[in-house]
């Protein structure tokens, strides 16, 4: 893997490992989950721009809570957690549009100890985007952009030898199954200096009404976003895929602890994947997995944290307890 740079002031830079962002690996996922029994989709291809757009869409809906609930946590306690771990570099993995990042840099940069933002995420636009908008807000902070998979690329985040804040926001770490969740903990935890932190964002486990609805809007932009995975895979690898033959469904699993979203066959058919020169088959009813979302106690959080070396010191959650902030460090 090459790597590109590109430096447009002394104080920024963007490091590129991935180029093509998440579609580098989508022929091989979807030959290998459209042909596996059940079929699974990973979801990270859901971020296109009309993806990206829909999302930022669902965000705003009066059932899909955990976006305000962490805002309003990072809000409340942002200021104390700088004053705690008075991070001098702030990593961030997979901040998207690093809209919540404010409520951290704003502390950081208030008292001085800022030195520098480290966003690190598939797309390179919404690496180029959260660069060009924080280098104005905040004059004085160097910026290292950094364009790769968070579960691949952990190893190319600079050791600048400053205090290290390293946050994965947003429940994401909620989308990866408790193995690849190990993995990506003893990863970040190599990452981890004796006084840096990790401050994760994770949905919390609730009653299945709350749950579901959260996932099935009735305003169906839900469906839409879970749908268009198919036109991504249709337009970069001349698939016929006709999303109006699936049907959104969002369940959670409660012996797993799982939102798990589908796309289910509404009637028999076959589809043609040309640049893979695959045939795939659907049964009426039979479903592809496009996503898991994860839910935690405190009491799962303190176990995953141990067993990847890491111990938690501190959860904060919203007053109705819906999500929840956890700082850790490396276990002595």
């Amino acid at each position: 893997m090459t790597s590109r740079t590109t430096e447009d002031a002394a104080d920024v830079r963007i490091d590129v490992y991935l180029h093509d962002g998440a579609l580098a690996t989508l022929a091989e996922d979807v030959r290998e989950g459209l042909s596996a029994t059940p079929k699974a989709l990973p979801p990270k291809y859901f971020y296109d721009s009309r993806g990206s757009e829909l999302f930022e869409r669902i965000t705003e809906l009066p059932e899909y809570y955990p976006t305000r609930a962490e805002q309003s946590i990072l809000d409340e306690v942002g200021g104390e957690i700088v004053e705690l771990v008075q991070p001098e570099e702030l990593v961030e993995l997979g901040p998207g549009s690093a809209r919540k990042t404010n409520a951290l840099l704003d502390p950081m940069c208030a008292d001085g100890s800022a030195r520098r933002y480290v966003p690190v995420d598939v797309s390179e636009s919404a690496v180029a985007e959260s660069v060009t908008r924080l280098v104005d807000e905040y004059d004085a902070l160097a910026i290292h952009g950094i364009v790769g998979d968070f579960e691949r690329d952990l190893d190319r985040i600079p050791r600048n030898g400053d205090r290290r804040l390293i946050a994965f926001l947003g429940g994401t770490i909620g989308n990866l199954d408790v193995r690849e969740r190990q993995v990506m903990l003893r990863k970040v935890r190599e990452q981890l200096g004796p006084d840096d932190r990790l401050l994760v964002g994770t949905d919390l486990v609730k009653d299945r009404e709350r749950l579901e609805a959260a996932y099935n809007d009735s305003a169906g932009v839900t469906a839409e976003f879970n749908r268009n995975v198919l036109n991504v895979i249709n337009s970069n690898l001349d698939g016929d895929l006709d999303p109006e033959r699936f049907e959104h469904r969002a369940v959670y699993d409660e012996s797993r602890q799982w939102i798990e979203m589908r796309l289910c066959a509404r009637r028999q058919h076959d589809a043609h994947i040309a640049a893979l020169d695959l045939d795939v088959a659907f049964q009426a009813g039979e479903h592809i997995r496009t996503e898991i979302s994860c839910k935690f106690t405190q009491e799962r959080l303190e176990l995953e944290y141990a067993n990847a070396r890491l111990e938690l010191l501190d959860l904060y959650t919203d007053p109705e307890g819906l999500f929840a902030l956890s700082l850790a460090g490396p276990d002595a």
